[in-house]
């Protein structure tokens, strides 16, 4: 197997600007013989070094799942294909064993026993779609198997099809069509409401969200959009507003949802947000069923709140057949038919095809979903500060404010080594993921950060600070800072204007130690309760009482204070997710005048 000579991935820090690149000099070792390596200007080679059994003929893949026959053509001109379908978890383990390759949809489930049952030889998982639910990425990234997907081939059509909702729920379509074969005739029943200058919120401005709101668009809807990490640019030049999750919910008559599925997403509307909508809103959800709470969808419409819904996807897949939301009056379902057009699954299929046999060849594709394995010496030094830079990311993000998007964030380290001693890619994609996954369905890793980041419109620039001293520990500090936005807690701005935190490690645990121009140490374990406060006796003590009432364990409290009975920030560490009333209380004492929680 292939190794580094030293400890460390030696390259020059780089920005995640549209210019940037990965380091020429880049190698690292991968399980099963598989080594990563650059050898042309601007493209990465995935070199395996098999034994000669494995590639004496034709690589084998096996196609668990229905797939597209301009992608199989393809497949054939590079391997040898296996279709086999609705196999059983036994028999694919079974198979598996015997593949180069596996491709399979949303049906078949890719979990750590398959990765243990192919021995090996398994190197590439291909994903025929978007999602990824089904396969086990760190079992994959275990085993040395590459996980990569096709998000961008059926984007029209998941557009297409959410504005055919949006059409047939306006005018009732589907009601009218089971009504008249039913031998009635119900005109006055009926009766819709038009779309033209009615206002329509895309919650979500990805590549399926913009390109429902060019569409809405001609259909003469006003459109307006959140997204924390929607370009403005791109936004204005289809003629779509940008504004806050509040405004777009409270404002829009059509709402569309294009969300993925996150733990920040999950059951986004709910009867809380619903009890915030224009009475008579009406619903289309082409994302992921997760994101609406069903049964709150369904007192909402009998309490007249929601007027309509139409629903492609659901929390369950397929519905019960007694669901009160699918059985419901008005509200209009289709059974996920989103990517369900001849076109976009044939192009799925040559998207995924062309993956895989890339990754077989040797190339690296930009649609990677895993992590690549690297040294265990060079992972063993990093991982407290990898750890450190991820939590970094996610308290910045969870900082700014609903209706800011990031797109500005400078990282400096302070190191004591020379800079082409120390990697800072790994911990810099970290960062990245830290920042961009919680609202995501994206997975980040040294693979494809850079491209995440420009895909987002995400500019992140890294500065050295060298340090006297020894070069024993990799890294003294990481600080993050995200520029032109508004903070939740103001207290976390600094002097010069910016959203910073800054943390390093202390005993092989990730510690936050700087938040605005505040000095605190708490360990970035479980959650953390930030609070801005006047600094005088006793505070410490009312905050762990109000936690210690709900039975919400304080691993860690830290205050750092401007001056003696001015104002300080307390930073307090809690294993456990404290109710809302418990919050609301701690925001009641006098003395706090602000404060936000954080998830880790």
């Amino acid at each position: 197997m292939a190794s580094l000579k030293t400890p460390t991935l030696k390259s020059p820090p780089l920005s995640l600007s549209s210019e940037s690149r990965l380091p020429s000099a880049f190698s690292a070792t991968f399980p099963n013989n598989i080594r990563f390596a650059r050898s042309l200007p601007q493209r990465r080679f995935l070199i395996i070094t098999a034994s000669a059994a494995s590639f004496s003929n034709k690589p084998t893949v096996l196609v668990a799942e229905k797939l597209g026959e301009a992608g199989l053509t393809l497949l054939k001109q590079f391997t040898n294909v296996d279709c086999s379908y609705n196999l059983s978890p036994e028999e694919l383990c079974t198979k598996i064993s015997l593949c180069d390759a596996l491709i399979v949809r949303s049906g078949t489930k890719v979990n750590r026993e398959v990765f243990e049952s192919s021995g090996g030889r398994l190197k590439v998982v291909g994903r025929a779609g978007v999602g990824i639910d089904n396969v086990d990425l760190a079992a994959a990234t275990e085993h040395g198997c590459l996980v990569v997907n096709a998000p961008t081939a059926n984007t029209v059509a998941a557009a297409e099809h959410g504005i055919a909702l949006l059409a047939a729920m306006a005018r009732n379509v589907a009601q009218a069509d089971a009504s008249v074969k039913a031998g009635k005739w119900q005109r006055n029943k009926y009766v819709g409401v038009s779309l033209v200058g009615k206002t329509l919120a895309v919650l979500g401005f990805g590549k399926v969200g913009s390109e429902v709101a060019r569409r809405a668009k001609g259909l003469g809807m006003h459109v307006i959009s959140h997204d924390p990490y929607a370009p403005a640019d791109r936004a204005r030049a289809i003629g779509v507003e940008l504004v806050s999750f509040e405004v777009a919910i409270a404002t829009a008559d059509f709402i569309s949802l294009h969300m993925p599925l996150t733990a920040a997403t999950s059951k986004m509307l709910n009867d809380e947000t619903f009890a915030k909508m224009k009475k008579g809103v009406r619903i289309v959800n082409v994302a992921r069923g997760g994101v609406i709470d069903e049964e709150a969808l369904v007192r909402a419409l009998d309490a007249g709140i929601v007027a309509q819904a139409a629903l492609d996807v659901f929390t369950e897949e397929p519905p019960k057949q007694d669901s009160k939301l699918v059985q419901h009056e008005r509200v209009t379902v289709t059974p996920h038919l989103g990517a369900s057009t001849m076109e976009a699954q044939e192009g799925v299929a040559i998207e995924i095809a062309e993956a895989v046999v890339g990754a077989l060849k040797g190339e690296l594709a930009a649609t990677a979903v895993n992590a690549p394995m690297v040294p265990a010496e060079v992972l063993t030094e990093l991982k407290p500060y990898v750890e450190l830079a991820e939590k970094l990311g996610r308290l910045a993000v969870q900082l700014v404010a609903g209706g800011s998007g990031v797109k500005t964030v400078k990282v400096s380290y302070a190191s004591s080594r020379a800079p082409d001693d120390l990697d800072t890619r790994l911990l810099r994609a970290m960062i990245t993921k830290g920042i961009i996954e919680p609202i995501s369905s994206v997975f980040v890793n040294l693979v494809n950060a850079d491209y995440t980041a420009k895909q987002r419109g995400l500019r992140i620039t890294e500065e050295r600070i060298i340090l006297d001293g020894s070069p024993e520990s990799p890294l003294e500090s990481i600080q993050v800072q995200i520029a032109n936005v508004e903070s939740k807690f103001a207290s976390a701005i600094s002097e010069s204007g910016e959203i910073k935190v800054e943390g390093r490690v202390k005993d092989g645990i990730p510690h936050l130690t700087k938040v605005g121009s505040f000095e605190v140490d708490v360990s970035l374990e479980g959650s953390i309760i930030l609070c801005r406060q006047v600094d005088q006796p006793g505070m410490i003590g009312r905050v762990g009482s109000i936690l210690g009432e709900e039975n919400v364990n304080v691993s860690f409290m830290s205050v750092g204070r401007i001056a003696p009975r001015k104002q300080a920030v307390m930073a307090i560490g809690v294993d456990e997710q404290p109710s809302k009333e418990s919050l609301k209380k701690i925001g009641e004492v006098p003395a706090i005048e602000e404060f936000v929680f954080l998830k880790l």
